[in-house]
């Protein structure tokens, strides 16, 4: 295997996490006893370019198919994150009606609709069929494509190129992230701006969020690395914003090479940050496996452990992450009998290789467990507040990343 930026062949791991089903291939009751696929779960790092990367396995198709799962819009803090970019972009770049953006991986219109009410042409690029549907339910015009540079050749040609270019949570996601970005410059206007966020691999490292590794992220960047894919497809980085998202992500934004914009102060302090933390250093990437075994290892016992006491275990957020570590740990219903989760899409499937059932919320209120393990511990002071009637009557919640504990 190469690195999928530079080419140079991958000779390390940066973490095994065995074998697993995707992430979001939710089971219905009669797939329950067919053949589920399970693919490597190993994420090697490039010495060179220090992107790191999934092993080539599994194929964008198979994870991102007409019955995805995941609905941006169920979760309200991150409908008010996307609200709330939305406003300030809109006053940052001056944009009118006279503009155009695009959004790749729009999802199910949680952010365009917000540009839709500002009077501000859109257009989502959404392969997902499941998820698009919804977004031109709210008006907003969907391509049911996959992004590449092919795509934006096509957009330039019928004059739709973006003022904007948004991509939330996907730059991540894409197998050819060279094509991606080369398709970025393509459908961006001269002037144009490009905002990305992602999760920070600083950030994973420093909080050992190993469970959002899984197939459907392909890549785990850096700023580092970012600037570097951005130049070789002639585009430049010209602000970075930290955010709190999915553990700690970061807002890059990017232009054109040749744009005249001052690139931000921010850029270099960031820049020599992640050098301060170790991101350009082999050590760092090698002690990563340890981490990920002892939390492996730590939520494992607590749950024997309450199960030998008598004591209720439940799970709220049906969320890839929590599909990671369940399936590295090899936790099945008998330690954990049900997850809850708000998504009407997951409710009544079950979870890819534990097969724990998903369940509505309402059931936690019906049994009260003792304890409720949030998965999805990004979220986890969202779910702790919504649940509060729980907590009066003796629920415990806890989290198991970056160590378990109760909230």
């Amino acid at each position: 295997m190469t690195c999928r930026y530079c080419g140079t062949p991958l000779n390390h791991t940066f973490v095994d996490l065995g074998f697993a089903p995707p992430s979001n291939a939710y089971l219905t009751v009669e797939q329950l006893n067919q053949p589920e696929f399970y693919f490597p779960l190993k994420v090697k790092v490039c010495d060179q370019c220090w992107l790191v990367q999934t092993e080539d396995y599994a194929q964008a198709e198979q994870l991102f198919n007409a019955d995805y799962a995941y609905f941006s819009s169920t979760s309200s803090g991150w409908l008010a994150h996307a609200a709330h970019y939305a406003q300030a972009i809109i006053e940052r770049l001056h944009l009118n009606s006279s503009h155009h953006v695009i959004e790749i991986a729009s999802n199910d219109g949680y952010l365009l609709k917000n540009f839709v009410a500002a009077g501000i042409p859109c257009l989502g690029i959404e392969p997902t069929t499941s998820t698009a549907v919804v977004a031109e339910q709210l008006g907003i015009p969907v391509l049911r494509e996959f992004f590449g540079e092919e795509l934006s050749k096509q957009l330039a040609e019928k004059k739709q190129q973006a003022d904007l270019i948004i991509g939330n949570n996907v730059y991540a996601h894409v197998p050819d992230i060279n094509d991606f970005t080369r398709g970025l410059k393509g459908a961006l206007k001269p002037n144009g701006t490009i905002t990305l966020e992602f999760p920070h691999l600083m950030q994973l490292i420093e909080q050992a969020q190993f469970d959002t590794i899984y197939h459907e992220h392909f890549s785990y960047l850096s700023l580092y690395t970012v600037s570097l894919i951005f130049e070789g497809a002639g585009l430049r980085i010209c602000d970075v914003e930290t955010l709190p998202t999915h553990g700690g992500s970061l807002r890059v934004y990017g232009c054109h090479a040749e744009d005249m914009r001052p690139s931000s102060e921010t850029v270099k302090v960031m820049l020599r940050q992640e050098i301060e933390n170790g991101l350009q250093m082999l050590a760092t990437y090698q002690q990563f496996q340890v981490r990920a075994d002892k939390i492996k290892d730590d939520l494992l016992s607590f749950l024997i452990e309450q199960k030998r006491a008598g004591k209720t275990v439940a799970a709220y957020g049906a969320a890839a992450k929590g599909n990671t570590i369940l399936n590295y740990a090899g936790i099945k219903p008998d330690l954990l009998p049900f997850v809850c989760d708000a998504a009407l899409s997951k409710q009544g499937k079950f979870m890819p290789g534990s097969h724990i059932p998903i369940l509505h919320p309402k059931v936690l209120s019906a049994l009260v467990p003792d304890y409720v393990l949030i998965l999805p511990w990004n979220i986890a002071k969202e779910v702790h507040k919504q649940n509060a009637e729980l907590i009066t009557k003796g629920t415990q919640f806890i989290i198991a990343v970056p160590e378990l504990y109760l909230l």
